[in-house]
């Protein structure tokens, strides 16, 4: 007997090893162009595997959600990866004497810089409360700020594609920011990048250099804890002088 093509297809859409596999080529070649061009950030990997995955999705059309329930092993990975970013920042404890208030000031300007810049363009587009409220953290790593989202009552789902336009964003003109801007040293360089563009900024910034990727590291659990505690304290406060 013939094989039925349609449903051997269908079968190999919802298969979680077909969506993985595919997830994992895209980032190879991804990977592959990023290195043939001698590292440039406009050819960043993330940003290459996804614009592939999504030409792959509308070509086979093949429902976002089926394929997320193949490649959610990935997704699941975001949580240990970003404990793991801890290994960098404990070499960095004993070189943070006397930095703190630097660090602190920077943390807290960057902070607050991605969340109001997000939410006063949001404000002037006219875009829906709900949307405002998705897009306030999308500077923290996707776990906190699909967290924070729900929590003040944004569309986590939204804020998940939001955090990863932002790092890649930020991972791929970052650099020429920070060029243009003449910051060389590699502490701020990193932390920069953590700070504005989480993890695959994060990620760009240990491709580029070790002690860039320790700060970034370092940037990128701070901002967490800090936005997981400003944002909710600023809804609330916002509410209660609204009348909300």
């Amino acid at each position: 007997m013939e094989p039925n093509f349609q449903e051997v297809w269908v079968y190999l859409s919802a298969s979680p090893l077909t969506a993985l596999s595919a997830t994992l080529v895209a980032y190879l070649i991804g990977d592959w162009i990023y290195q043939r061009s001698g590292k440039k950030p406009i050819l960043n990997p993330v940003l290459i595997a996804v614009c592939l995955i999504t030409v792959i999705l509308w070509v086979t059309d093949i429902d976002y959600w089926t394929y997320f329930e193949g490649a959610q092993f990935v997704h699941f990975l975001l949580g240990p990866a970003t404990v793991a970013l801890a290994i960098p920042v404990s070499a960095l404890i004993r070189s943070l004497k006397g930095s703190y208030r630097a660090i602190a000031a920077a943390l807290f300007c960057g902070s607050l810089t991605a969340a109001v810049s997000a939410v006063v363009i949001a404000e002037l587009l006219n875009a829906s409360t709900q949307t405002v409220l998705s897009l306030a953290p999308k500077s923290v790593t996707t776990p906190i700020a699909m967290g924070i989202a729900e929590r003040i009552g944004g569309l986590p789902s939204l804020t998940a594609v939001c955090v990863i336009m932002t790092g890649i964003i930020g991972a791929v003109i970052g650099p020429y920011l920070l060029n243009f801007a003449k910051i060389t040293h590699w502490d701020a360089r990193g932390f920069a990048m953590g700070v504005a563009a989480h993890g695959i900024g994060t990620a760009r910034a240990i491709q580029i250099n070790k002690e860039a990727g320790a700060f970034a590291s370092l940037a990128i659990g701070l901002n967490g804890l800090a936005t997981a505690a400003m944002i909710p304290i600023a809804f609330a406060i916002w509410q209660w002088f609204s009348g909300a």
